[in-house]
């Protein structure tokens, strides 16, 4: 008799320990992809009884839940809603939508992440109900909300990055627009609310810095060129190189001709005069000493074609798979089918500043839990290596020049005291003669702490918009209030 009821006690002890197991496999193991499946009802339909973490930006949170009295649910409201709205996204339990942060790092803010599992077990044991983790985030209030006053009601996008460790202190895409719009429970209202932003021709839904529609570089496209003609050895910064104000496509009777028609110094000016100057003559005839595959080289190793996440997934920076002669020429001087993101250009200043190491782009600097202890730290991590540190400060020199060169482009981003590099753009959009502004580079040159990329579109009031008159200033502006 004892034999047996042995025999039924290890059974028993079995089947529990197989149903822990699988309760822990559930629970924890599985949980965050079970969670993620769209096909989850229960994770939808009880979405807004969630205690979601929240967004923390230099010690203030913007983005947050409250519980609503009498009631099981919990609101979702953002501080600064415009203000970071790119970044943030929105968080809406009558869509069972969400994007942006709010989506990208879904698990961390409904509490479902790896990282929480302390929590997690501790609200198992107790009874406590889930509580979200929270995000800490790299971005700089002071740059975030400069970005945003000097792009005004312009369409366009800010992105500044930590020149050495790839953070990114500001992310800004105008026009933006009220994340709380489509927080709210009244499902009439946020249908109306997304409405209304989804017919908005201004697009305010789209983050222009890192995703949508992608943009042509113009001239701060040279930078690249420059780096595929010194590694190259069709020229050094010093080289003399031709500059007729206009020049004839190869294979074309196209004319392409300086900005505004404009001459190039003597006609006969050094590579770095002729980067300082932007003129394009220069540029369309040195890169018919290159091949496709030395430029498309240089672009490749720069990050373009590569996918990216920040965690927000940022769309890829695009360079032709191949070009004819004149095709290739037109892509010298960042026209043509090469495209961009604002953060690629960032990324590439970034680079350049920081000797030829470009850093992994970063929005989250910590995880919290709901009592706001660290439970994980995002470490600064080497991306790629794209160009040698020799060739990182022969670009620095050359875009410093471009500020601080009586006849550079780009000296409205000159800064008393502080040595500033950088390219300015003015790029055609092949639309009713519209064109846009750019400005990228870094400061102090001599000891970059601020890399940046300023995006200004040409608009109604301004169709064609000069990088050095327009994005400068904003860049200027950026690097006054975050130098320290």
């Amino acid at each position: 008799m004892n034999h047996q009821i042995r025999r039924l006690s290890i059974v028993i002890f079995a089947m529990f320990a197989l149903l822990g197991l699988a309760a822990t496999n559930n629970q924890f193991l599985q949980a965050p992809s079970l969670n993620a499946d769209g096909r989850n009802e229960r994770t939808i339909l009880h979405a807004a009884e969630t205690d979601r973490g929240p967004i923390i930006v230099a010690g203030s949170a913007i983005a947050s839940s409250t519980k609503i009295e009498g009631s099981n649910r919990f609101q979702r409201s953002y501080s600064q809603g415009p203000l970071y709205a790119s970044v943030t996204g929105y968080f809406s339990s009558a869509f069972s939508q969400a994007t942006g942060l709010e989506s990208a790092a879904e698990s961390t803010l409904d509490g479902q992440s790896q990282a929480l599992l302390g929590q997690r077990l501790h609200n198992l044991f107790t009874g406590a109900s889930r509580q979200g983790g929270g995000l800490v985030l790299t971005l700089d209030p002071t740059l975030q909300q400069i970005a945003a006053d000097q792009l005004g009601n312009r369409k366009g996008a800010v992105v500044a990055l930590n020149a050495k460790t790839g953070a990114i202190l500001a992310m800004y895409s105008s026009p933006s627009y009220d994340p709380n719009s489509l927080a709210a429970f009244d499902s009439e209202a946020v249908n109306d609310a997304y409405k209304a932003l989804t017919e908005d021709p201004n697009e305010p839904l789209s983050n222009r810095a890192i995703a949508g529609s992608r943009y042509e570089p113009g001239s701060t496209f040279k930078i690249l060129t420059s780096i595929a003609l010194i590694e190259n050895g069709v020229a050094s910064p010093s080289t003399n190189v031709e500059s007729p104000v206009s020049t004839v496509l190869p294979g074309t009777q196209t004319t392409v001709s300086n900005i505004e028609s404009s001459t190039c110094g003597d006609g006969n000016p050094t590579l770095a005069e002729a980067f300082a100057r932007s003129c394009n003559t220069s540029f369309i005839l040195a890169s018919q000493s290159l091949s496709h595959d030395q430029l498309a080289d240089v672009a490749s190793r720069f990050g373009f074609g590569a996918s990216q996440s920040i965690p927000l997934a940022v769309t890829p920076s695009v360079f032709p798979e191949t070009t004819d002669a004149a095709q290739l020429a037109m892509s010298a001087i960042g026209q043509y089918s090469v495209q961009v993101t604002p953060l690629e250009m960032a990324e590439i200043a970034q680079t350049i500043a920081n000797g030829g190491q470009m850093m992994a782009p970063y929005l989250v600097s910590q995880v919290v839990d709901a009592d706001l202890a660290v439970q994980s730290e995002t470490n600064p991590t080497v991306l790629r290596t794209p160009i040698s540190a020799d060739i990182a400060t022969q670009l620095t020199e050359m875009m410093k020049g471009v500020v601080n060169q009586p006849y550079g482009t780009g000296t409205s981003m000159a800064l008393d005291g502080i040595s500033v590099a950088a390219k300015t753009g003015t790029a055609e959009t092949g639309t009713n003669g519209r064109a846009n502004a750019w400005a990228v580079g870094f400061a102090p040159a001599d000891d970059p702490q601020i890399a940046f990329a300023v995006l200004v579109e040409g608009d109604d009031t301004d169709p064609a918009p000069h990088g050095g008159t327009v994005a400068g200033p904003i860049a200027r502006a950026l690097l006054e209030a975050g130098i320290q």
